[in-house]
């Protein structure tokens, strides 16, 4: 047992970011299980497409309106104790889900209220929680950690959470969030664990919150490798949120599978993940960035036309292993090369701005996905997002060039 975890979590890597990883396992466990059991839960109220995609909507729109603000935020106070706060009120929300589906006075008004206010926690606990990893390793690991932490995404979030949260519904309502209270409480004792020096990365902060994300906005604008993964994660996540939106309408009412064959969907997606991630060391030192990334991309827009095409639900499994493959590369790969360029004091700022980028497109995709579905049909978000997908590659095809040339900044934003 020694030997597998020094294998995960490698000794020089230190004992905190062991406790990081452990909390990130047990709260993406929580975190699968709502995976599935949240969009049962708003189909079993409602089997309107719009709103169904507004229950991811809400969900995400938080992000623009305080993500950029938890970014400063997490720049300015001690980043452990923060994602401490933001986790507790989240399993606070959770169970007051709980009480009621319990209490059969559950519908869907409820439960787009709960999304809404989930949202508003995962902000401010997403934004600082992905500051925390380059404060606990040296750069040269931070490929590695971050492939660990997607592998524990993968493996709880995508293939033991959605199954088991599906298995959990049809028991009862109330038993999956049942369980993912206990989960993300347990991550919180976790991350306490975690030894980071007390207060904020910049010390005393006297600048208002407002220059500070200007601060961010502009280091960003001006690093060609970052800039360049922030609009290209916008757009993509444009048009995969178009299709993510209806994905549980599609799996039942176009697929016709039942409501396993939903969680069995974002499952597969985990298989392929775990392939790419556990290849990934390989890939790094064999394969040229830029290629990486144009391989990655190129698979998105085919994947978009094959879920278009596909009325088998079998095919659209096998399809969903290719998508997880070069997704989590992809995925691994912006994450390292963002934080090894942003300098530790502007981690949280610049990390909003992609993460901003990441949601709003996701937001957008999903208002769009809705109205596609209820007026052309489930596929046409698929051949919209096929569309989109294949255009924008088009346009920075060589521009991905510049991000392997992408140098570690050691100073504050350009002024």
């Amino acid at each position: 047992m020694s030997r597998v975890l020094d294998r995960i979590a490698p000794p020089r890597m230190g004992t905190s970011f062991r406790w990081l990883l452990a909390s990130s396992w047990v709260t993406n466990v929580g975190d699968g299980i709502a995976l599935a059991a949240g969009p049962l839960l708003v189909a079993s109220q409602t089997h309107n497409a719009i709103l169904v995609a507004l229950a991811g909507l809400l969900q995400r729109a938080p992000w623009l309106v305080l993500g950029l603000y938890a970014g400063a935020i997490a720049d300015r106070v001690d980043r452990r104790v923060l994602v401490m706060l933001s986790d507790a009120v989240r399993a606070g929300v959770v169970a007051m889900l709980c009480v009621v589906i319990a209490t059969g006075r559950v519908d869907i008004a409820l439960v787009l209220v709960a999304m809404f206010l989930l949202g508003v926690t995962e902000v401010f606990a997403d934004t600082t929680s992905a500051t925390l990893l380059p404060m606990l390793v040296e750069r040269a690991d931070l490929g590695l950690g971050n492939a660990r932490f997607q592998a524990s995404f993968l493996v709880a979030n995508q293939i033991v959470g959605p199954p088991l949260g599906a298995f959990l519904f049809a028991a009862g309502m109330v038993w999956p969030f049942v369980v993912q209270v206990v989960c993300v409480a347990l991550g919180v004792v976790l991350v306490a664990r975690i030894a980071t020096p007390k207060g904020g990365v910049r010390g005393a902060a006297d600048s208002h919150v407002t220059r500070d994300i200007v601060e961010g906005v502009r280091w960003l604008v001006h690093n060609a490798a970052v800039r360049t993964l922030a609009l290209v994660i916008l757009a993509f996540n444009v048009t995969w949120g178009a299709g993510w939106s209806v994905l549980v309408l599609y799996s039942l009412d176009h697929l016709h599978m039942r409501d396993i064959g939903f969680g069995l969907l974002t499952s597969a997606a985990a298989v392929g993940g775990l392939v790419g991630t556990s290849s990934y060391g390989w890939i790094e030192r064999h394969v040229a960035l830029s290629t990486v990334m144009r391989v990655c991309l190129l698979l998105e827009v085919l994947t978009h036309l094959s879920l278009a095409l596909t009325t088998s639900g079998t095919v659209a499994i096998a399809i969903m292993v290719v998508f997880g493959a070069y997704a989590f590369v992809w995925g691994t790969v912006s994450q390292t090369v963002r934080q090894r360029v942003t300098p530790t004091e502007l981690q949280g700022r610049v990390g909003s701005v992609y993460l901003v980028a990441l949601f709003g497109g996701l937001v957008i995709g999903q208002a769009l996905g809705g109205w596609l579905a209820e007026t052309w049909g489930l596929t046409a978000p698929f051949w919209f997002a096929f569309v989109g997908s294949g255009l924008t590659l088009v346009l920075v095809w060589r521009q991905l060039a510049n991000i392997a040339h992408a140098q570690p900044a050691e100073t504050g934003p350009p002024v």
